[in-house]
């Protein structure tokens, strides 16, 4: 699964920048009977026959399904996993003989179906077959329907989404990943729609008044959260790609939109039946376009089924930009690596879902790096690490590898520590043992471990296999423990043209500076400004390293280490006075441990400026990406306090405008990919700092639309209404709201809506979330309108969302629901909004589902601190810099 990144991805959009014998692995923890389980472990499910009728007008189902299952031992009930249904006859038949009737006991708040019987059962083989009726929601939960606007009128499509846990909502089912058996689907469904499923069409027939029998092939075993279903007046396109069928479906119209993707799917899995080594198992891969949008996730890996939201998936040549056609590539390689790890091969519980998903985003920017060069992806690899670090950081944080109970924590569990910490450790233990023999562990581990349920043990097991390199050890302690080490450059001096560093191992922390270090093995890579790298493992909390030259060094050399480095005065000067002549990626990690090192006051926050003095005008784009984000969140900490925020918007515009003077508004015949990303990029964030010369120029543009076609070309069109919206009076307000209104294609519709919620005009950001409750945007917007919002206004969104919050609740998807309402609170500079999230989350979350509460507790907390006392530096730095 994607998780879904929507305000900060839309906001960035939109406004464009806010800114060596192998040692023995240790037995698997958790054995399969102790694998954890809300159900009893006496009976298990070999395979399901579904047939669902749904009744899209009525917001409702019939069901009926047939499993079969094997009890393990004797005993006088069944339970399983079910919600939101409702039972008709329930019926066990063993092989061979005679049905008996089941009384039904519902327990909604364990969200599970008793079935008893008047005699024990014996071990053995039994058909259970029941019928039921369930709901359709309107959120992506269980069969949910998404209304949307065509030419043609609104029309209504149906979609499933079950991942984390709501096959329960579709299915009565073992509904947890290590429950693994096969399915076949049937649908009654209206003649003229489409339905697709994991598994092509085996047969379609008239069903009598408008509506089709729709059969599908059998699936390969696999575990619930995998099925997918949906019907809808789509269309489909669709390539063979070796053996496979690879297909897009979409509403009807929209399928020229989705070529890219198509072409894609194609050379990525090409690129994955030879990584893996085990080929792609089903006969087809498609990829389904939906309308709206989730608080939870972008798109969903539903096996030879993936789900994605059309805004990540389509690209309109009205709206889309590069950044979105490199989104799309990046989110299909994501949903693609999941058909092998998290489909073929599953965490046994969700303790381990980084198995699937730090494996899926670590896959997703190997390959977007190696597919696409021209993109160069690789300097993304540090964003991905500081945003891990963001979270790690913190008193709240966990380990990859963390303990699930409930469904809940479950939900929770798909955070920046799963998908981004998690990809950044695999990035450095390829690194230790090499890419090559990294991928021969990779491929015998599927061969292993296929249609079956591991945890990350098995995996250390067979990299160590593979490459004959011990790395279990390293393994668990980035893995088993939380936290982020701190390799302090204690000396480096040089001698016969070799330095000598002495390094330590602390701890990096934003909240607890008194904390007693954890310890790690270290993997570290260092080399002098254009000297050959070195790298050694720290242990013990020591190391000397020599590397070979003289002058500035960079420890963390290439970046693939999950470390925070912090270097002495003149080291750092060094590398000061060097920054231009760094590798681009070595910038960009020099950049993000100055800036969170300075936040946390373990160096002088102002030297995190004295980089950006120091970065050259023709810097990668990406570099001056950095650095226009980091300007833009460092002016967030001056709201409220307009004459101080006025001398950091004059040192930000002066840096950032010669660079924009060389972009230009318009683009140049021939120029690179990362140079229209930085384009947007810049004009964002120059309109989100004040700078006169692009706001004028975008209102401009703005109001030249309708005469001058080429006044929002494509590529800018979001920058410049974004620049717009956020600087909004209410006269452009209600503008921007009828073109709104008056849209007919959905991606763009949604779009508009979101710009509604970005100004920052308290006034209008309470005319937005008004609007948000209404029917209006569509029952997918209202939640994100309310979360775009909080970034600008994080009090006025979160006291409006808690004081509706029955209204509200019905607007966010239940996965998502725990942290939904502490995170509008986050970017709040307020103390009294400590009290407001902390009452909150006693009233309304289960004590042991607070993490996201707490988490935006101590995020509210660090700001507050860094307004209070890193700012002053900032001050000082900018007063004697002339600003």
């Amino acid at each position: 699964m994607r998780r879904s990144t929507l305000v900060s991805a839309i906001v960035l959009a939109l406004a464009s920048a806010s800114m060596s014998a192998v040692a023995a692995v240790p037995a698997a923890k958790h054995a399969v009977e102790q694998t954890t389980t809300q159900l009893p472990r006496n009976v298990r499910p070999i395979h399901y026959d579904v047939t669902v009728t749904p009744h899209a007008d009525k917001l409702s189902f019939d069901g009926k399904v047939a499993i079969k299952v094997d009890v393990l031992e004797s005993t006088g009930s069944i339970t399983l996993n079910a919600m939101g249904m409702s039972f008709a006859e329930v019926t066990l038949t063993p092989a061979g003989g005679k049905a008996q009737t089941a009384k039904v006991a519902v327990d909604e708040d364990k969200q599970t179906a008793t079935f008893s019987f008047d005699k024990p059962l014996a071990k053995g083989s039994y058909t259970l077959a029941m019928s039921y009726a369930g709901k359709i929601g309107t959120q992506a939960n269980g069969l949910f329907a998404i209304d949307y606007d065509t030419k043609a009128g609104k029309k209504r499509a149906l979609y499933t989404q079950f991942e984390n846990s709501d096959a329960r909502r579709f299915i009565p089912s073992w509904d947890e990943p290590n429950y693994k058996a096969t399915f076949n689907l049937t649908a009654i469904v209206p003649a003229d729609e489409m339905a697709v499923s994991n598994m092509p069409v085996a047969k379609k027939s008239d069903a009598g008044n408008g509506l089709a029998k729709v059969e599908f092939q059998p699936s390969p075993k696999m575990s619930t959260y995998l099925l997918f279903f949906g019907v809808g007046e789509f269309e489909r396109a669709t390539a063979m790609a070796g053996k496979t069928e690879v297909g897009v479906v979409t509403q009807k119209g929209m399928l020229s939109q989705a070529n890219f993707a198509l072409d894609s799917a194609k050379t990525i899995l090409a690129e994955y039946n030879d990584y893996f080594g085990t080929p792609y198992p089903l006969p087809k891969l498609d990829n389904i376009a939906s309308p709206g949008r989730s608080q939870f996730f972008g798109a969903m890996e539903n096996w030879g089924a993936i789900y994605t939201f059309e805004y990540v998936l389509l690209l309109d040549p009205t709206i889309s930009t590069q950044a979105d056609k490199q989104n799309v590539f990046s989110v299909q390689a994501h949903e693609m690596a999941h058909q092998w790890f998290g489909d073929l091969v599953t965490m046994r519980w969700w303790d381990d879902l980084w198995l699937n998903e730090g494996f899926a985003s670590w896959m997703e920017a190997r390959t977007t790096e190696k597919l696409h060069p021209e993109w160069n992806t690789k300097l993304e690899q540090v964003n991905v690490r500081e945003g891990a670090m963001g979270r790690d950081a913190i008193a709240t944080t966990h380990p990859i590898i963390q303990h699930v109970e409930t469904v809940e924590q479950a939900s929770q569990a798909f955070d920046a520590i799963t998908y981004s910490k998690g990809q950044a450790v695999i990035g450095m233990l390829e690194g230790y043992v090499g890419a090559d023999a990294w991928r021969d562990g990779v491929r015998l581990y599927m061969k292993q471990h296929a249609y079956s349920n591991t945890v990350s043990d098995d995996l250390w097991r067979a990299v160590e296999q593979a490459s004959k390199k011990p790395i279990a050890d390293i393994a668990h302690d980035f893995t088993l423990q939380p936290g982020i080490p701190l390799i302090t450059v204690d000396s480096a001096s040089c001698a016969g043209g070799k330095t000598t560093l002495k390094l330590s191992q602390g701890e990096f922390t934003r909240d607890r500076p008194d904390k007693k270090p954890l310890s790690w093995r270290v993997p570290v890579i260092a080399q002098t400004l254009g000297g050959a790298p070195t790298r050694t493992l720290v242990t013990g909390g020591k190391a000397t390293l020599e590397v070979p030259g003289c002058g500035a060094v960079v420890v963390n050399a290439g970046q693939s280490g999950y470390y925070r480095t912090l270097y002495g005065t003149e080291q750092f000067a060094a590398l000061k006075d060097n920054f231009a002549k760094l590798p681009p990626i070595d910038q960009l990690g020099t950049l993000g441990d100055t800036w969170a090192l300075g936040m946390a006051g373990k160096r002088p926050s102002s030297d995190f400026l004295d980089l950006v003095q120091a970065t050259p005008a023709d810097a990668d784009p990406q570099i001056w990406g950095d650095v226009a984000n980091d300007l833009s969140g460092l002016d967030g900490y001056y709201q409220g306090d307009a004459a101080r925020q006025a001398a950091l918007r004059k040192f930000a515009i002066a840096k950032l405008a010669p660079v924009f003077a060389r972009v230009g508004w318009e683009p140049k015949e021939g120029e690179a990919d990362p140079v229209k990303i930085q384009r947007m990029e810049l004009i964002g964030t120059l309109g989100n700092l004040g700078d006169p010369a692009v706001l004028k120029e975008a209102q401009r543009r703005f109001d030249a639309q309708d005469k001058d076609p080429k006044a929002m070309p494509a590529a800018l069109r979001r920058t410049i209404l974004g620049v717009v919206a956020r600087n909004a009076d209410a006269a452009t307000w209600d503008r921007l709201h009828a073109m709104a209104k008056a849209e007919k294609t959905p991606l763009v519709k949604d779009q508009l809506y979101t710009l509604l919620s970005i100004s920052r005009d308290k006034a209008l950001g309470q005319k937005t979330l008004d609007l948000a409750l209404t029917d209006e945007p569509g029952a997918t917007n209202s939640a994100s309108m309310i979360s775009v919002v909080s970034a600008q206004h994080p009090e006025l969104a979160f006291d409006f969302a808690v004081a509706h919050k029955a209204e509200v609740d019905k607007k966010v998807d239940s996965s998502a629901s725990s942290r939904y309402y502490p995170q509008l609170a986050s970017r709040s500079l307020d103390p009294a909004m400590v009290g407001k999230v902390k009452a909150y989350a006693e009233k309304y979350v289960a004590a042991g589902s607070r993490r996201d509460a707490d988490t935006a507790v101590a995020t509210i907390e660090y700001r507050i601190k860094v307004k209070n006392e890193r700012l002053p530096a900032i001050d000082a730095w900018l007063k004697a810099h002339g600003a």
